[in-house]
């Protein structure tokens, strides 16, 4: 806690508290949705990046870059050393230096992310080996780990109480086109050489262009105001308040309510013990034990969807144009849930997303037509995309201002070492007990996450920010 005289303490929980409640009262017009698609634009390019493995993978065992099985550089097939070392990369970057953006701000790491796991791109994608394909692809995951995170955190404490979850839902549609669009382009590029250079080269050196959004995307985002009310750096925040009411006066036609102060503390620089006190210890504990399973359903799913696909007896062109429709679902279950994702709480979204990728995940194992085989796909791929940005926003919503980050970064990282692991463990089901056994492995994993979340997660529907943390 900050050490203030009693007079000046008054005073500044009394701002703090202001800045919160006037952002609790602003309506949900096009000036907000403006900054949640600008934070959503960097999340596209990370997404772009991160689902690259499986497809750009079937271009690299065909240049003779990736081996399979143990023929790889590793002893164990390089898709899963790739997939391990992004996962690794992402591991370390929430972990350790998603604190940052605690110390030095949303928006200044917002930008660096941006910019560091851009410029790693481009050079595992001029990389000729698998050995250094791999190292890269490990730093462009440090870069992702820790953009990840900022986003979650900028996003839940810029938008008001009201759209807090569909501002999430808006987010994850705009951040998922990428899945398609990188599906797309290496369903078209992969087989080809272009120029005669392989055409994954062209899918990964694709992210240098992202480079030109950085500076154009950082000018029109403002720093968080609840992050710099937490600083003390109340003038700065109340100038960014200024500025957006009087947009969203102008846009909403009418006066904003008068703003309903919530109890505030001013925390100062958050430590990693401040994440083990009552009553963040429980969220956190919860939040590690969800995210190793959760991540096992998403990313044993969507990073292995082509294999999943040929282990069916589908061919690999086929299964990439198969992979390339299934995709689809991913920007369309956040775009249909942007109405009335507020209605629910994030927590039981949560429980039926896993539901869901259960029952068509055990359904998928069966299907031997095409079509059959499509429709499961695209119900997973729905429900997976619904779990995402459920626990992207209420993950958000657990910790307080001054810990966010930390928090939620440390978190998430349990996540990105799951996959580490899940990703050898799926290589081996897969190659000994088929996409059924894969699938098995999966639906267990989602169960796991019902049960979690179902039964320790708290209420977060409507709350502000403050009310929740405390």
């Amino acid at each position: 806690m900050v050490s203030l005289s009693p007079a000046a303490d008054g005073i500044d929980l009394s701002r703090a508290a202001q800045v919160s409640a006037r952002i609790d009262r602003l309506p949900a017009v096009a000036t907000l949705w403006r900054l949640v698609a600008l934070l959503s634009i960097g999340g596209f390019f990370e997404l772009y990046d991160l689902f690259q493995t499986a497809y750009i993978s079937p271009g690299l065992i065909r240049d003779g870059i990736f081996a399979t099985g143990n023929l790889g550089v590793f002893g164990f097939s390089d898709q899963a050393a790739f997939a391990s070392a992004t996962f690794l990369g992402l591991f370390l970057g929430a972990s350790l230096l998603s604190p940052i953006a605690d110390r030095f701000g949303r928006r200044a790491i917002f930008t660096f992310a941006l910019i560091w796991y851009t410029v790693a791109t481009v050079l595992m994608g001029v990389q000729s080996s698998a050995l250094g394909i791999i190292c890269m692809r490990f730093l462009v995951g440090i870069g992702l780990g820790i953009e990840l995170v900022t986003i979650d955190t900028y996003l839940s404490e810029l938008v008001p109480k009201r759209m807090r979850s569909s501002a999430f839902a808006f987010a994850f549609f705009v951040q998922f086109l990428s899945v398609p669009a990188v599906a797309l382009m290496s369903w078209w590029l992969v087989p080809q050489t272009p120029f005669g250079y392989s055409g994954w080269r062209w899918v990964v050196i694709a992210s240098a262009v992202f480079a030109l959004f950085v500076w154009w995307l950082r000018a029109r985002l403002p720093e968080s105001p609840r992050w710099l009310a937490q600083q003390g750096r109340f003038a700065e925040a109340e100038g960014i308040l200024d500025r957006l009411e009087a947009r969203c006066v102008k846009e909403h036609g009418q006066a904003l309510e008068t703003p309903v102060p919530e109890a505030v503390s001013i925390e100062g620089h958050g430590r990693f013990a401040d994440i083990w006190q009552a009553p963040y210890r429980r969220r956190a504990v919860m939040l590690i034990v969800f995210h190793v399973f959760q991540a096992i359903g998403f990313f044993g799913f969507g990073n292995w969807l082509p294999a999943l696909l040929s282990g069916q007896g589908v061919s690999v062109t086929h299964s990439l144009g198969y992979a390339f429709v299934i995709t689809l679902a991913y920007p369309l279950g956040p775009l249909l849930f942007v109405r009335y994702a507020n209605r629910f709480e994030n927590k039981w979204q949560i429980v039926g997303s896993a539901l869901g990728t259960m029952i068509f995940g055990s359904l998928f194992a069966f299907q031997t037509t095409a079509t059959g085989l499509i429709v499961c796909g695209v119900m997973i791929t729905f429900c997976n995309a619904w779990l995402s940005f459920a626990y992207h926003s209420y993950q958000s919503e657990l910790f307080p201002t001054n810990i966010r980050a930390r928090a939620v970064g440390f978190c998430y990282s349990f996540s990105r070492l799951s996959t580490v692991f899940s990703s050898l463990l799926i290589g081996f089901f897969l190659d000994h007990f088929g996409t059924p056994g894969v699938l098995t492995f999966i639906v267990c994993s989602m169960l796991i996450v019902m049960i979690t979340i179902g039964r320790f997660g708290p209420r977060t529907r409507n709350l502000a920010l403050e009310n929740i943390a405390h």
